[in-house]
């Protein structure tokens, strides 16, 4: 960051993406002024496009690896601005305080899941995998892999897109419903949890994040995983994308990973990604009920999608859409926004004025070679009046 081109570039790389997320409507990013042409192109076009310096592109790829796990050749540059815009621009997503990975749940975020179920009783059925859905008759019947049937007069599903893949469903799905599912994979990414005798890393006053650029280095991303209490010291990394392997880093007591990828029934993580050309012939059909079958999931969702935020957001959508199609909430209830946490408000990201108003490497080119032309153009007229070749009216 010593180099000034490259900070001009980086804060320029910023500075347009945020700018053209502006221009894309979070509930249907398809809608945006330059929708076509930008799901035609890939994020790695983009990054070619808008960084000159060979540190702002590495840094590029590895913004698109953390955030989607994905490289930026698979995605639509459409899709990920839309990514970034709807979890509150590029500072936000990509922040710890104030952002995206600031707050986790003492006890593990499981424990949600785990409640809500104590409180439904038995009516949470577990390693039930759904093979088939029948919506042919009165009610929607739903079978398990083990042969159970459940009746019902609505289904949400709230799997990803790939996994309906797996079921069979009669009447067939309709073709655009059955082109879209086969077309939005799911992201690549191995988490890692590293323990240590003691957070050595705090000792020397550092915060345990880091941003790994180089090709050889495994882990792109780290964060302090140490308990509130301080106890269990761990590092917690991401194997993002293309890499699925891991080095020994300062002889840890311990290693666990999840690889997501060998997850049967999740297929990858965090979340599904559109390649190019997907998001505007096939977007609109990512939320679209099928006869009695409603859609949630986090890929659903119209803020913070593919976070936890945008699952609830999603289910609780999903939720209001039967209600509403059973005639006991009108149709603008659907879209029912949540307050503002009063624990954990959003403070506002904010920018400086260089920021704001710096120029990017090719402007700066600009208005250098505008200067020196004026300067050349006034240096030879002083000649030019001081030999005696200009006559004064």
């Amino acid at each position: 960051m010593w180099n000034p081109f490259v900070i001009l570039d980086f804060n320029n790389l910023w500075r347009t993406m945020d700018e053209m997320g502006k221009e894309i409507p979070n509930e249907a990013p398809w809608k945006a002024p330059h929708a076509e042409e930008w799901d035609k192109m890939s994020m790695q076009d983009f990054i070619d496009k808008v960084c000159w310096t060979n540190a702002s592109k590495r840094f590029a790829k590895l913004f698109v690896n953390v955030d989607v796990t994905s490289e930026p050749h698979e995605v639509s540059a459409l899709w990920f601005l839309w990514y970034v815009k709807q979890c509150g621009g590029t500072g936000r997503i990509f922040s710890t305080t104030n952002g995206g990975q600031e707050r986790k749940f003492v006890g593990g975020s499981g424990q949600i899941s785990e409640k809500l179920m104590e409180r439904l009783g038995g009516r949470v059925k577990l390693e039930k995998p759904v093979v088939r859905i029948d919506q042919s008759g009165e009610n929607v019947i739903v079978e398990t892999l083990d042969h159970e049937s459940y009746e019902a007069k609505y289904v949400i599903s709230a799997i990803p897109p790939v996994l309906d893949l797996k079921i069979h469903f009669n009447p067939p799905l309709p073709p655009m419903r059955n082109q879209l599912i086969s077309r939005v994979p799911m992201g690549s990414v191995i988490k890692c949890m590293v323990y240590y005798k003691e957070p050595f890393w705090r000792k020397k006053d550092y915060c345990g994040t880091m941003l790994i650029e180089d090709e050889e280095a495994v882990i792109g991303m780290t964060l302090d995983d140490t308990k509130p209490n301080c106890s269990v010291p761990a590092i917690m990394g991401f194997i993002l994308a293309r890499k699925c392997f891991i080095n020994s880093v300062l002889q840890p007591v311990h290693y666990e990973e999840k690889n997501w990828c060998e997850e049967q029934y999740s297929g990858g993580c965090y979340t599904a990604y559109f390649p190019p050309g997907i998001m505007t012939h096939f977007g609109r059909i990512i939320r679209q009920p099928v006869g009695r079958i409603y859609f949630a999931g986090t890929e659903t969702a119209t803020e913070w999608s593919g976070y936890m935020e945008g699952a609830v957001q999603a289910g609780e959508r999903a939720a209001r859409e039967i209600l509403c199609s059973m005639g006991k909430i009108s149709e603008g209830e659907i879209w029912k926004s949540e307050p503002e946490s009063v624990d954990v408000p959003a403070r506002p990201i904010t920018t400086t004025f260089w920021e704001r108003n710096l120029p990017s490497i090719p402007g700066l080119l600009r208005l250098v070679g505008f200067s020196t032309f004026f300067t050349s153009v006034a240096a030879v007229g002083l000649f030019a009046y001081k030999k005696g070749l200009l006559v004064q009216n």
